[in-house]
């Protein structure tokens, strides 16, 4: 890779993630699931409903940043620096490798994540691969106790700044000028999506469903489809524990061995030996 196709890779993390703009007050609204009562709740999603949000003052630190730890306003991504960089390394091994497949995110928020994976794609010239943006693009499920207990009080459905739309995606692929005909959109949860997708190979599967049942079928519909030598990332392994406890149930009843390697405080990955 040549120094201007770095620079474009760097210059696309800092501007997804809006790391030029960290040090700045941003005004950030209070998580729905931080709320205690019915009351509250009913408040807050009336307020929404009309286009005004109770927020907080925030000054952005360095730290969150390169962690994901914060929830930026303007960003086209919240995974941070770090675990963004983590996609063009996987990428940048499994193309320099030869190993065979596409790239797919499962929970896909603005698009940053794939956005970036597309612009992986762009730098190295590769032409015959597809990005796959797989999201309800209207926000998380509510749980399905019965086929996932271990989702039982989960509110991630009433987080309703999760909820973009596939126009709003797209719009932002459009704008960095990586809308074309190598990115694929699957729109739906991903239980009716992901069984009958039609992708025969990935070369990095990255997982961002933050709940137990989103992650199980993600695993269990596209790991089978990792090539070895892939890469699985995941990106709220130390945020949710349904999310967790789904990776190790996974890789227990699949006796996947391969060990697990820290991105930062909240997200993993492994390369799959076989």
């Amino acid at each position: 890779m040549t120094a201007a196709q770095q620079d474009y890779l760097d210059l696309m993390k800092m501007i997804l993630t809006d790391f030029h703009h960290v040090g700045r007050v941003e005004y950030r609204p209070l998580r729905i699931y931080s709320w205690r009562t019915r009351l509250l709740h009913a408040f807050h999603t009336q307020l929404l409903r009309l286009g005004y949000a109770i927020v907080r003052p925030e000054v952005t630190r360095l730290e969150d940043r390169m962690e994901g730890l914060d929830w930026p306003q303007a960003a086209d991504s919240m995974i941070g620096m770090k675990r963004m960089q983590n996609i063009e390394a996987c990428m940048a091994s499994v193309l320099q490798d030869g190993v065979p497949g596409d790239f797919i995110e499962t929970g896909v928020w603005r698009g940053g994540g794939t956005i970036m994976m597309r612009a992986v794609l762009k730098a190295f010239g590769v032409r015959d691969r597809m990005v796959w943006a797989a999201d309800s693009f209207e926000g998380l499920p509510a749980p399905d106790t019965e086929k996932y207990p271990e989702d039982r009080g989960d509110e991630h459905y009433r987080q309703s700044p999760l909820a973009v739309s596939l126009e709003e995606v797209k719009a932002n692929f459009a704008k960095y000028g990586l809308l074309d005909d190598q990115v694929k959109f699957l729109k739906g949860w991903f239980a009716d999506t992901l069984p009958s997708a039609p992708i025969a190979q990935l070369a990095v599967l990255r997982l961002d469903g933050d709940m137990y049942g989103s992650t199980m079928d993600a695993l269990e519909a596209l790991y089978p489809k990792l090539s070895p030598g892939g890469y699985c990332i995941v990106d709220d392994y130390h945020a949710v524990q349904g999310c967790r406890k789904a990776i190790h149930d996974y890789r227990s009843r699949m006796q996947i061995t391969e060990p697990i390697e820290e991105i930062d405080r909240l997200g993993v990955f492994w390369r799959k030996s076989r």
